[in-house]
């Protein structure tokens, strides 16, 4: 019986040795790390807008509910246009006459300067009248009565006006069109790009005011971080850094730590609270549930305190169990499980170890949990 035990001892023994030098291991080592202050911000969408009316009306039309996709260019919203339609009939019916009277005025003058007008006083037929034409005007003219070459220029110069006159008036009824398909364009708000109707602030058949707005709209396939980073902090950010921690507001069963990059600093900070508008960009298609509107964090260095070197491991060698966390240390081929207290997050890989190692501990990477395993005290 006793042998037995001794053989099972032993099986024991060398399974648990052959697990040992079976399993990844990592060295402890420290490293310095920044002093961080976490700022709390909102996801908003990489482009948003507010489409207002432009002009007094009803609205008729509203392509759909709060979260449906449309396309660029897909008319959002339409108020009636009734009213501007037969506007517009009316205002090309005076193009219409405007155009007639300046074809009008054309031929006048045409007909004018070829065939023009030899006495205006009036005349008989046959030869009386060729004596007026051949000696009563030349006798007029010399007389100094009338001129026959100013009463031409005369004649020429009111076709011309008439011209003129009819051409600003087709001018006026073009403007005239032109200002009601402007106002036929405003009566319908289109999708500036690609996105989703994030609010209807109004319903089909309310009646708007020039202003007044009408729905929000968004892309929200791509999302960012808005923060307000107090101006000190700002010096240790630059366009393009990556790797900068964010936690967001999501389920227990979802990773809450993701990697964020800086996209924009604003120029000008706030005089009245004397922070400066930050924006980080999210990945995309993250396996996250993320909302505009949402509730997430970002952790800033302070570039203007010191370092402080503490033991650094890979996020993958820590245990979980319940609210405690340890990690399985190996020691002469022996296998414990000790508490630790952990940091914050380096990257997305390693994060900081407070208390319960020191640098040179050797722990094991995705370790194999074993549920009888005694904890063992801190050194």
């Amino acid at each position: 019986m006793f042998k037995q035990f001794i053989k099972i001892i032993t099986i024991i023994g060398l399974y648990q040795s052959s697990l040992v030098h079976a399993t990844e291991t990592y060295t402890v080592r420290d490293n310095p790390i920044s002093a961080i202050v976490t700022l709390g911000g909102t996801i908003v969408p990489f482009k948003e807008v507010t489409l207002a009316a432009q002009l007094p009306g009803r609205v008729a039309e509203i392509a759909g509910e709060e979260g449906e996709w449309f396309k660029e260019n897909t008319v959002l919203i339409a108020l009636d246009d009734t009213e501007l339609l037969a506007q517009r009939r009316s205002a090309e019916a005076d193009w219409l006459n405007a155009n007639a009277a300046a074809r009008n005025a054309a031929m006048q003058y045409e007909r004018e300067l070829w065939s023009p007008s030899k006495d205006k006083a009036p005349g008989g037929m046959g030869v009386p009248n060729l004596f007026d034409q051949f000696f009563t005007k030349p006798a007029r003219d010399f007389a100094g009565q009338t001129d026959e070459t100013m009463d031409r220029r005369a004649d020429l110069h009111s076709f011309g006006t008439q011209i003129d006159q009819s051409r600003s008036a087709l001018l006026q009824a073009r403007s005239r069109i032109e200002q009601i398909d402007a106002k036929l364009r405003d009566a319908v708000g289109q999708a500036p790009f690609d996105g989703v109707i994030t609010q209807k602030l109004v319903e089909v058949g309310d009646t708007v005011q020039p202003g007044q707005p009408l729905l929000e709209f968004a892309d929200t396939k791509y999302l960012q971080i808005k923060l307000e980073i107090p101006a000190r902090l700002v010096t240790g950010l630059q366009v393009g850094m990556e790797n900068i921690i964010a936690k967001l507001d999501v389920p227990s069963n979802q990773p809450d730590t993701i990697p964020v990059r800086v996209a924009q600093i604003f120029p000008v900070a706030d005089p009245q609270r004397h922070t400066v508008t930050v924006k980080f960009d999210l990945p995309t298609n993250m396996p996250i549930s993320t909302y505009p509107g949402q509730y997430a964090e970002v952790l800033i260095n302070d570039v203007n305190i010191a370092a402080q070197s503490l033991p650094v491991i890979p996020l993958s060698a820590v245990v979980t169990r319940g609210s405690l966390q340890s990690v399985y240390v190996i020691n002469n081929d022996s296998r414990e499980l000790r508490l630790v207290r952990i940091g914050r997050e380096i990257d997305a890989t390693y994060v900081s170890v407070l208390s319960g190692l020191k640098v040179g501990d050797v722990i094991e990477v995705n370790p194999q949990v074993n549920n009888n395993a005694n904890w063992a005290p801190a050194p």
